[in-house]
């Protein structure tokens, strides 16, 4: 498994072409980011090659899957997306589904569903994996729809593409449903990217409830080959925190 760095959450003051060669200094070679508007993409990907660091995904500009009224807002900034993809070298796009609108749950799993499929020629015509994310709304995203990991499982298996996926993210599974392992575990090809942080707090792993050692362990052996982005808040330098990560998980 691949540690991956996401740049905000450790050099979000930094240069973004800067932070890549940080990170690589570091000694990792896969790095993360959301927003990618303000980039210049170019320069970044002249950063990622020089540093043998590689940008492993960034997010869709639009996060509205549930409503079918802005389906084609969410499909064109997919598009634009796509090629911003491309033209970075990331071969993997972030996307939230949006927030519950209200409407019965049933109509905006449907809602999700057609949205994905209706994407398909768009993935498939720029080779770009789209990944949905389930995050926890006890804490960090009250009124978002998607929280429960079996169904954004159930989505990923109803849609039935290679290029459709999900992104488990272990701090928000943490706070909504626990039962970490078997859920990657049983759902490994559903997923195609992991976060991770400590909990409680969103913090380095090392002071959460969660024993990373012991999932990154089963994780490795079940055969997983994808990623997994570091995706806390440092309570510490972030040059120390991911020492001290490199120390404890990879043996530094």
């Amino acid at each position: 498994m691949r540690i991956c760095i996401p740049v905000p959450c450790f050099f979000g003051d930094m240069d973004f072409a800067e932070a890549i060669k940080k990170i690589g200094s570091l000694g990792f070679d896969a790095a993360e980011t959301y927003n990618w508007k303000k980039l210049d993409l170019d320069k970044v990907r002249a950063a990622c090659e020089e540093a043998g660091v590689e940008l492993l995904s960034m997010c869709t500009t639009e996060f509205n899957m549930t409503n079918p009224d802005k389906r084609q807002d969410w499909l064109d900034g997919l598009r634009e997306s796509c090629a911003a993809a491309r033209r970075v070298g990331a071969s993997k796009l972030i996307t939230q589904v949006g927030a519950d609108t209200g409407a019965e749950r049933q109509v905006q799993h449907d809602s999700i569903v057609a949205a994905l499929k209706a994407a398909k020629p768009i993935l498939e015509d720029s080779g770009i994996t789209i990944m949905i994310e389930p995050l926890n709304t006890l804490v960090n995203h009250p009124g978002y729809y998607l929280w429960h990991s079996k169904e954004a499982f159930d989505i990923i298996r109803e849609v039935d593409h290679p290029l459709v996926k999900v992104v488990y993210d272990i701090y928000h599974q943490q706070v909504m449903e626990g039962n970490i392992i078997p859920s990657i575990l049983n759902n490994l090809d559903c997923i195609a990217h992991l976060h991770s942080a400590g909990h409680p707090g969103r913090i380095d792993l090392q002071f959460g409830e969660n024993d990373y050692k012991v999932i990154f362990q089963k994780v490795d052996e079940a055969g997983y080959t994808g990623a997994c982005g570091l995706e806390y808040r440092p309570t510490m330098d972030s040059v120390k925190s991911l020492q001290e990560f490199r120390r404890i998980y990879l043996g530094d």
